[in-house]
């Protein structure tokens, strides 16, 4: 299978780190808005610019779209599904459905397979969720995340007119976590979740002021949280935040028995020492997926939900029963 990125920042470079451990998998370019020669890749891949794409359909069976900003891949995916099969990382939940039908327009007038939405969150975390609700109906659902950085926040603080470079964390709320983990079932705000840490590195003159509270009522991002605004220089950011961790938990606590006499939990958690790796490992899971899917002649947008489990192992059926079952 030939696999081809469109774009090249920490989702990229884990998702070439990722192919490169896939026997059944080749990467065949990097694209980039970038000057190519300027774009040094981990394993010495092939770089081209962008505008020269389309050229090479015959070369690509699947394009790993590696949007800059959470705004690039509502235009980014449907114009490239016309194209490709195509697996992105969308993450914004609330804009879910738009973007799904714009792709799948895109998809299915041109007979491909473009998987949205694709990582641990959406992603993972939403088929644990699935497999929690069906196995559960009477319960409740309940997601934490961090602490760690989340690169969607940090892009959006980056957005923001005065800034020069920041991250943000996502924290949980202990005491919502034990309670949860404990079978208390509280009924918890989205404030009452979480907590939002944003380290800002300001542009020389930036107003301070304007800029906090441009973050702190941010819709999407931070709005709904109680969130803190720290500015530091750029050599601090450098040297306290140069990592990208991450991870959650995802619960479904719930009752069974004629008289739901007994109360169950489940619990998924990840912890991630890097998002993006972890994120491309995803994305190259289910680009294997859509490929499999296309060549059975399926076409449109797909998500997670979409996927039988096999689709996504490099392992025969035969192999798969005998040691993963």
């Amino acid at each position: 299978m030939r696999l081809a990125i469109l774009g090249y920042g920490n989702l990229g470079k884990g998702i070439e780190a990722a192919i490169s451990q896939n026997a059944d998998m080749e990467l065949v370019g990097v694209f980039t808005r970038r000057d190519p020669d300027t774009v040094k890749t981990l394993t010495g891949a092939k770089t081209y610019h962008v505008d020269t794409i389309t050229s090479m359909q015959d070369q690509i069976d699947v394009l790993m779209i590696c949007g800059g900003s959470a705004t690039d891949l509502p235009k980014q995916t449907p114009e490239y599904a016309k194209y490709f099969n195509v697996v992105d990382s969308f993450d914004t939940h609330a804009k879910i459905p738009e973007h799904f039908a714009n792709v799948d327009a895109a998809a299915k007038s041109n007979n491909h397979v473009a998987m949205i939405s694709v990582g641990w969150d959406p992603g993972m975390f939403s088929l644990n969720r699935l497999y929690a609700n069906a196995i559960l109906p009477d319960g409740s659902d309940y997601t934490f995340w961090g602490k760690g950085v989340s690169q969607g926040h940090s892009d959006a603080i980056r957005r923001v007119k005065g800034v020069k470079d920041g991250k943000q964390y996502t924290i949980p709320v202990e005491s919502a976590l034990e309670a949860v983990r404990n079978g208390e079932n509280p009924e918890l705000t989205t404030r009452q979740k979480h907590t939002r840490e944003c380290f800002v590195v300001p542009e020389e003159g930036a107003d301070l002021a304007q800029i906090e509270k441009e973050i702190k009522e941010m819709p999407n991002y931070f709005s709904d949280y109680d969130t803190t605004v720290h500015f530091i220089t750029q050599e601090e950011l450098d040297r306290d935040h140069a990592g990208i961790p991450h991870g959650g938990f995802v619960f479904r606590t719930g009752k069974t028995g004629l008289h739901k006499e007994n109360n169950h939990v489940i619990e998924y958690r990840l912890k991630l020492d890097s998002n993006p790796e972890f994120t491309a490992s995803v994305l190259v899971a289910y680009a294997r997926a859509a490929f499999r899917m296309q060549q059975e002649g399926m076409s449109g947008c797909k998500t997670v939900f979409d996927v039988p489990p096999a689709y996504l192992s490099p392992l025969s059926a035969e192999e798969m029963r005998a040691h993963l079952l």
